[in-house]
């Protein structure tokens, strides 16, 4: 069958579900829902929508601004968020940026780093094939204003970094390095250690996108040797519309402003304006506060969890995805270096992905479907998409059967 017992012990998946209320309902008529789209967004369990009900309930206010009791409490709450985020990843809260997500805060540092290619001889920034689009557009159009030179680790038939292509490209010429620590689409985990240290063997930044990784490893920014790394909140269990930049101390304070507005601000006339010290000259306006705050609570909950099983459980489920799937006549595995990600994308000969997916969710089956914001990636194992399916902690092995059920009903009718 498609069961893999790991070798270490497995988390009680059943109490965890019961923290999840979306998990409990149907779809279709009456199907249960099986969700196994969590490379795409996670479930939320009941301590951050509890915690962010409570925020507009008993303390809606907004921060940094009043000195009435809510205004001071809501300060209090939205720092402590911040120390919190700081402590999970091995940052101090001076470094850590409150953003929209992942995307805002690619964005912000390009945007304020694009200034390293205006003068002086680095002239390169080096991304890799498997990058989301958040990890290319941006640095695109810092080549445009700017002439930058973009260059590109391949990746090859294995879904792994070319790291000897990378030595050759990462050179006295590069300004940036950044990297996607685990693939939304193949589910590989790149040597972001090795690259840190190539990265800084020529003098270059290095950035890492642990969007992927944030709810399924534990991340420590000095262990890494980063100089920034970003993340979502809705990857890990969170509220969407939050994200984490941390930019390393040194780096921060070269940075210029990204956006103008309140609270990234010490005084305003109409001759000059003083900016802020610290990520608060990076959040203009009101902040995502009640975000924020569920963020924190979604991390003090992940770190509830033992991480040697979390891994031990999401190894599992990969291994029982990729054998499963392996063993189907006419499935192509979309590289095979799957490690723990519980990330496994695949195609079907003869069947287009988006008829797949449509087929699986009419079973009650979420999955994903199509280029997955990798299209140089995604064209590179396929011309048509692919399907992706993603585990998380309350995926459940009877789940990962079910999903082969529906797919082997599915192919019946599709081929």
């Amino acid at each position: 069958m498609h069961r893999v017992e790991p070798s270490a012990p497995l988390l009680d998946v059943a109490a965890l579900r019961t923290e999840f209320p979306i998990l409990h309902r149907t779809v279709h008529g009456g199907k249960p829902l099986v969700y196994l789209d969590n490379a795409a967004t996670t479930q939320k369990p009941n301590v951050v929508i509890d915690t962010i009900a409570d925020f507009y309930r008993n303390h809606n206010a907004n921060a940094h601004r009043a000195g009435h009791v809510l205004g001071s409490e809501v300060t209090t709450m939205f720092e402590s968020a911040r120390r919190r985020v700081a402590e999970s990843i091995g940052a101090s809260a001076e470094e850590i940026v409150f953003t929209r997500g992942t995307t805002e805060s690619l964005n912000l540092l390009a945007a304020t780093m694009s200034g390293r290619f205006e003068r002086g001889h680095r002239r390169n920034i080096v991304i890799s094939e498997m990058e989301h689009h958040a990890n290319i557009v941006p640095w695109q159009m810092v080549r445009d204003r700017t002439g930058a030179e973009i260059r590109v680790i391949p990746v090859d038939d294995h879904g792994l970094l070319d790291m000897q292509v990378a030595e050759q490209i990462i050179d006295d010429s590069t300004a940036i390095v950044s990297i996607v620590h685990v693939s939304n689409t193949l589910g590989t985990a790149n040597d972001v250690h090795r690259l840190s240290a190539m990265a800084h063997g020529v003098g270059a930044e290095f950035i890492v996108d642990a969007a992927q990784s944030i709810s399924g490893m534990n991340i420590d920014v000095n262990e890494i040797g980063c100089d920034a790394l970003v993340f979502s909140a809705h990857k890990v269990y969170g509220p969407m519309g939050i994200g984490v930049a941390f930019i390393r101390g040194r780096l921060m304070e070269s940075l210029p402003p990204y956006q103008g507005g309140g609270s990234m601000i010490t005084s305003v006339t109409f001759d000059k304006t003083t900016y802020a010290e610290g990520p608060l000259r990076f959040e203009a306006g009101t902040p995502n506060i009640e975000g924020a705050i569920g963020l924190a609570a979604a991390l003090s909950w992940r770190d509830s969890l033992d991480m040697s099983s979390v891994i031990a459980h999401k190894h599992a489920l990969t291994l029982s995805l990729t054998s499963g799937l392996a063993s189907r006549e006419g499935i192509r595995l979309h590289g095979t270096h799957q490690g723990h990600s519980g990330i496994v994308s695949f195609s079907v000969d003869g069947v287009h992905s988006q008829d797949l997916g449509l087929m699986l969710d009419a079973h009650g089956v979420a999955v994903r479907t199509g280029h997955h914001c990798t299209m140089p990636l995604t064209a590179r194992f396929s011309t048509s998409g692919s399907v992706r399916v993603s585990a998380a902690v309350y995926t459940s092995t009877d789940e990962v059967d079910f999903f082969f059920s529906a797919l082997d009903r599915a192919l019946t009718v599709l081929r």
